[in-house]
C-alpha cells in the first residue's frame, strides 16, 4: 500500500510539535536541576564552625521546621545554662538565609549563646511570611503557639536558660515577634522588631497592606492599647523593645517605628527622653530615642537614615539586607544582654 504523502502544513506542525516537546523535557530537567540545588543548599550549614542542629515543632498550626545553631567547644561547666536568641525571618526569605545574611551565629560564638531559626512552611504562606496579621481567624494565634512550641522543645533537649531568652525578627518576622511577646510575655526578657509592623495594626489580611502603609495604627490612650495588642497578662509585664527601621523603606513605612514605641511606651508606662543622634564610621547615621519607666529603658528607638527594607548592617551578598548600615546583629544582641543582666538586678 502506497505511503501517503503528508502536506506541508502537517509536516511544520509534526516539526513544531517536536521542537515543543523537547524544548519542554530539557526546560523541566532544567527546573528540577534547580529545585534539586536549592533543596541541597537549604540543607547545607551556613558558613562556619559550630553545629547546625534540624527540628520540627508541632502546635496548633502544624508543624514547623527549625534549625537550633550550637556554638563550637562550649565546654560546659555543671549546671551551666546558654542564653537563647530565636530569629525569625522575613517573607522571602528561610532560617538558613537569615543565618547567613545576619551573621548571628559567628556572634553568638564568640558570645557563647544558642540560636534558634524556625522557618515559615510554604503551604501555611506562599510567599514565606508569618501570619502575624491573621488575628481575626485565629490563625496567628496559632502560629505563635506553635513557634512557642518550638521554643519549648529546645529548652528541653539542649541546655538553655529560661531567664535568658530573647526574640528578634525581620519585616513578618518582627510583628510576629511583637505578636510572641504579647501572647507570652513573661517568657521573652528582649524583644527586637526591624522593619516591622506597629502591633494591633492589622487583624487579617485585608488590613495587612494598609498596616505596612503606615495606616490603622492602634489608638494611643491607655484604655486601648491593650485591646488593640491583645496582651494576655499585665502590661507592665511586657519586655523591654529595641525597635530598628530605615527612613528609607518602601515596603513597611517608617511611620511604623514611632507607633510601635508610642503603643509599647503607653503600655508599660514609659517616656521618650531627648533623641540623640549617633554613627558609626561610614555607616548610616541613625536617631535614638530612649523610652523609660522608673530609670530603666523600656524601649528603644533606632530610626536608621537611608536604609529601606533590609537588615542593617547585613551581608551584601544576600537579599533584604544593607551593608552599610549600622550593625544590627549586634545592636540587638548588646541590647538583650543588657537586659538579662539588668533582670537578674533588684527592682
Amino acid at each position: 500500500m502506497p505511503r501517503r504523502l503528508l502536506s506541508p502544513l502537517t509536516r511544520a506542525y509534526q516539526r513544531n510539535l517536536k521542537a515543543l516537546t523537547k524544548a519542554t523535557l530539557s526546560s523541566s530537567k532544567r527546573i528540577a536541576n534547580q529545585v534539586q540545588r536549592a533543596a541541597v543548599k537549604q540543607l547545607k550549614p551556613p558558613p562556619g564552625s559550630g553545629d547546625w542542629l534540624p527540628g520540627v515543632a508541632l502546635g496548633p498550626a502544624g508543624g514547623r521546621r527549625f534549625h537550633l545553631y550550637r556554638p563550637p567547644d562550649l565546654a560546659l561547666q555543671p549546671g551551666e545554662k546558654l542564653p537563647l536568641m530565636v530569629m525569625l525571618h522575613g517573607c522571602g526569605q528561610t532560617g538558613r538565609d537569615f543565618a547567613v545574611s545576619t551573621r548571628m551565629n559567628r556572634l553568638a560564638a564568640r558570645e557563647r549563646f544558642l540560636v534558634l531559626y524556625p522557618e515559615q512552611d510554604r503551604l501555611a504562606n506562599a510567599q514565606g511570611c508569618w501570619n502575624w496579621y491573621e488575628r481575626r481567624s485565629g490563625k496567628a494565634d496559632a502560629e505563635a503557639a506553635t513557634l512557642m512550641a518550638a521554643v519549648d522543645q529546645v529548652q528541653m533537649l539542649y541546655p538553655v536558660d529560661r531567664d535568658r531568652i530573647a526574640i528578634a525578627g525581620l519585616s513578618a518576622g518582627a510583628s510576629m515577634a511583637a505578636l510572641l511577646a504579647t501572647r507570652y510575655p513573661t517568657r521573652f526578657k528582649a524583644l527586637a522588631m526591624h522593619s516591622g509592623v506597629a502591633p494591633g495594626a492589622a487583624k487579617s489580611p485585608a488590613t495587612a497592606l494598609g498596616a505596612m502603609r503606615g495606616q490603622h495604627v492602634p489608638l494611643m490612650p491607655a484604655t486601648a492599647v491593650g485591646k488593640a495588642m491583645g496582651a494576655a497578662a499585665a502590661l507592665t509585664t511586657l519586655p523591654p523593645l529595641l525597635i530598628l527601621h530605615g527612613d528609607a523603606d518602601t515596603v513597611v513605612s517608617a511611620s511604623n517605628a514611632g507607633s510601635t514605641a508610642e503603643v509599647w511606651a503607653v503600655a508599660t508606662g514609659a517616656r521618650a527622653g531627648t533623641t540623640r543622634l549617633a554613627q558609626r564610621g561610614k555607616r548610616h547615621p541613625m536617631r535614638i530615642t530612649d523610652y523609660t519607666r522608673r530609670g530603666r529603658t523600656v524601649v528603644t528607638l533606632c530610626e536608621i537614615a537611608g536604609l529601606g527594607h533590609a537588615w542593617s548592617g547585613g551581608l551584601a551578598s544576600m537579599l533584604f539586607t544593607d551593608a552599610a548600615g549600622p550593625d544590627a546583629t549586634k545592636l540587638v544582641w548588646a541590647f538583650a544582654s543588657r537586659q538579662f543582666r539588668l533582670a537578674r538586678e533588684p527592682q
